[in-house]
């Protein structure tokens, strides 16, 4: 069975498991934070293959697209400061 549920929909769902209530965006990044250097590319990676997947045109496809693409770039900046930082 395959997961179709985009990337914030599962780390809120990870989260909800882990601590009965849903991360923001933002808590997402800060996590994000604590991944090794290979388990952050490896997440963008995935990251980047499912924003390359097709979407329609609903208003709320094209809103969780920007969510989405937001995301990715609070992620891609943390990944770039901590590999400056050698981390």
């Amino acid at each position: 069975m395959q997961d179709t549920r985009d990337f914030i929909d599962r780390a809120e769902s990870a989260a909800e498991k882990l601590h009965s209530e849903s991360m923001t965006s933002e808590e997402i990044a800060k996590n994000f934070a604590l991944y090794g250097l290979q388990k952050r590319a490896e997440a963008l990676e995935r990251f980047d293959n499912e924003l390359r997947g097709e979407i329609d045109s609903s208003p709320h496809s094209l809103r969780r697209r920007v969510q989405l693409m937001a995301l990715r770039k609070k992620m891609g900046g943390v990944h770039e400061a901590l590999r400056k930082a050698r981390r």
